[in-house]
């Protein structure tokens, strides 16, 4: 295929019909212009325009490529100029899997404020706690908790989100609050399907401890973990900010205040780097809003 560039020369020459006014036009000089034509009369093997002194005409050959190339350019410079205003205001159906509970809590309002920015955007989410198939599934972008494991897929850090020590006053009441994290392995502990299941990591500045734990209850959702938390069922290690309306009511407080369990990273996975503007714009949006 010819390149579209010296296609796009040549058009700009043929109907200047002359090397000087069409360089003029396109700000390049005038001899550079000249050998990017002869190059392409060169590839494609045929003249395309008599010169002389005073100016240029088309051949018979020049003539035919002319007309074929002025649709062509002027068809690349509309979908240039669409793609322009796509970038500028994206549209199409936008496909997200994320976790429930995250989706529920963070995004829904985050949602709102993006869709309002961008009313040319429409939605599929898929809130679930299964690992979507970015490569097989027809999704853009997968919005994830926890380091990402290395794959052929793209990883981008949206934020890290800080997690504290929770218990309602009810359990404290009951079976005493803890002053270190040793005790926590006296208490009833309400625990995620994680590595973390049977030992907390918390910090306390510099300082790093694995608290061993136990407990009645043992499964793979965050709210019900709150819930649960909530109800007087145990201690739960939970999101600062999905913990903030229940302490504010009363019905959580933080435990051990000075230390914290590691912050969960929040990844958007995509599984390639180049994408479309609906999709950078989303990931962008979120990494904007949660700096």
């Amino acid at each position: 295929m010819r390149s579209l560039d010296d296609m796009a020369l040549f058009v700009e020459v043929a109907k200047a019909r002359s090397f000087r006014g069409a360089a003029e036009i396109l700000g390049i000089p005038n001899s550079t212009l000249s050998r990017r034509i002869s190059r392409l009369e060169n590839a494609i093997g045929l003249r395309l325009l008599h010169r002389t002194t005073r100016k240029i005409e088309l051949t018979e050959a020049g003539e035919i490529y002319y007309e074929r190339c002025k649709r062509i350019v002027q068809e690349a410079r509309l979908a240039h100029e669409q793609l322009g205003q796509m970038l500028a205001q994206p549209t199409g159906l936008l496909r997200v899997t994320l976790p429930v509970d995250f989706g529920q809590i963070f995004l829904a309002p985050l949602i709102a404020d993006f869709a309002r920015r961008y009313p040319g955007i429409t939605f599929d989410f898929d809130l679930s706690p299964r690992r979507v198939d970015l490569v097989g599934e027809p999704v853009d972008v997968a919005i994830r908790m926890g380091e990402s494991p290395d794959s052929n897929l793209i990883s981008r850090l949206l934020f890290r989100l800080p997690r504290m020590l929770y218990a309602a006053p009810a359990y404290l009441e009951h079976a005493g609050e803890p002053s270190h994290p040793d005790q926590l392995k006296q208490h009833q502990c309400l625990r995620l399907h994680t590595s973390e299941a049977d030992t907390w990591k918390l910090h306390r500045g510099v300082d790093t401890i694995d608290a061993k734990v136990g407990g009645r209850f043992m499964m793979n959702n965050v709210g019900m973990i709150q819930r649960l938390c909530t109800l007087g069922m145990g201690v739960a290690v939970l999101a600062e900010r999905v913990a903030a309306a229940d302490v504010a009511n009363g019905a959580l407080q933080r435990i051990l205040p000075d230390w914290q369990a590691t912050a969960i990273a929040i990844n958007a996975i995509t599984e390639t780097r180049l994408l479309p503007a609906k999709t950078q714009r989303f990931v962008d949006f979120l990494r904007e809003q949660w700096r």
